[in-house]
């Protein structure tokens, strides 16, 4: 393993925590999924006749572990209907995977089985989607499998994976993935609390990770899932992209959340843009570890980076919550599936999954 490199952190208090006032943005409907999905990796990439959709793995139909799916999905452009794709590989179905789009193929890295007794493992296999064949090829699996990552992708060759979950607990590692190499290195570290179920993105060698759940021990000595209100900018550095300048900001707005939809753009000068999640961290059921029903949110915010600040975007028509990355395609973003409250909310009404596509663009 290569050497770990020094972590730079600012005071929170570098950058001042204001807001921008809310502003409108524009959102509709795309073409619905075949059934309701959850907790799936999504990604987008672009051919010649224009800009595709992919959904892949997660919670499909229930939510059981007999639900965690393998499936792949695909919204080819201009059509109406998703299009079944060959199963992501690996002969089990898998939750909390994260997808990258490098180079035009769309890459899938980690998440995690669920077996019938509850046991879940951390999955280290590695694939990537020959996107002009519609084929999957199998890649240098990941030193240290991990689910519930973030991921985001530096020079359209190297993807970063940051912190996560690994069998039993969480990580702090940075790990780099080349794909001109097929190999793996070691970054910075993560310099916060270790999480999983965080969310961020990338706008040039700047990203942008906030919040997730952190393992605390309570009073009687059992383990606690707890949200961490905390954000990181980290600054890749141009002579080594294994050196990672990490700064505190200031938190988003409103309270700190779990699987938001997140994505980096290149609107506003560079922007990371936040959708959905909940601040009631939960299994992969949508029921909380405190025994609760998680709810989920509506609010669209991003941080701007010419700006070192926070912009509230406003609300989406409907609260979505268990995402895996928001999707950005020109000024327009793309929420696939996810879970939405039960339609008649009440005590101890159950989240349900939803096949819906929401599709935004910002002003």
């Amino acid at each position: 393993m290569k050497r770990i490199l020094p972590i730079f952190l600012l005071a929170a208090g570098l950058f001042a925590c204001t807001f921008e006032n809310e502003s409108q943005f524009v959102a509709v409907q795309g073409p619905a999924l075949p059934h309701p999905v959850s907790n799936n990796a999504v990604a987008g990439f672009r051919s010649a006749d224009g800009f595709h959709l992919l959904s892949l793995m997660g919670l499909a139909g229930g939510r059981g572990w007999q639900n965690v799916a393998s499936e792949a999905w695909h919204l080819p452009p201009g059509s109406d209907a998703w299009q079944r794709l060959p199963d992501v590989p690996g002969g089990e179905g898998r939750l909390a995977g994260t997808a990258a789009t490098v180079a035009g193929d769309v890459y899938v890295f980690g998440g995690y089985t669920v077996a019938e007794d509850g046991s879940e493992r951390s999955v280290a296999k590695a694939y990537r989607l020959d996107t002009e064949r519609l084929s999957w090829h199998e890649l240098e699996s990941m030193p240290v499998p991990v689910d519930d990552a973030v991921s985001v992708v530096y020079l359209d060759r190297y993807v970063y994976l940051v912190s996560g979950w690994h069998d039993l607990g969480n990580v702090n590692l940075v790990q780099i993935y080349d794909v001109e190499e097929d190999a793996w290195r070691q970054a910075t570290p993560w310099p916060g609390e270790a999480v999983f179920g965080h969310a961020g993105g990338i706008a040039g060698n700047r990203m942008l990770v906030c919040d997730g759940v952190a393992v605390r021990l309570a009073d009687n000595g059992k383990r606690r899932f707890e949200t961490v209100d905390a954000c990181y900018l980290g600054e890749i550095d141009a002579g080594d992209i294994r050196r990672i300048h990490w700064q505190v900001v200031a938190p988003h707005p409103g309270s700190a959340r779990y699987r938001i939809a997140a994505t980096g753009a290149a609107t506003h000068d560079g922007e990371i843009v936040f959708a959905g999640g909940s601040d009631n961290p939960y299994n992969y059921d949508g029921i909380g570890y405190d025994g609760n029903v998680s709810q989920a949110s509506a609010e669209v915010f991003a941080w701007r980076f010419a700006e070192h600040r926070w912009h509230r975007y406003g609300r989406l028509p409907q609260a979505t919550m268990d995402h895996r990355g928001l999707i950005a395609n020109a000024g327009t973003f793309y929420i696939v599936g996810g879970m939405v409250d039960a339609e008649n909310p009440g005590a101890g009404a159950e989240p349900v999954l939803s096949s819906l596509v929401h599709e935004f663009t910002l002003q």
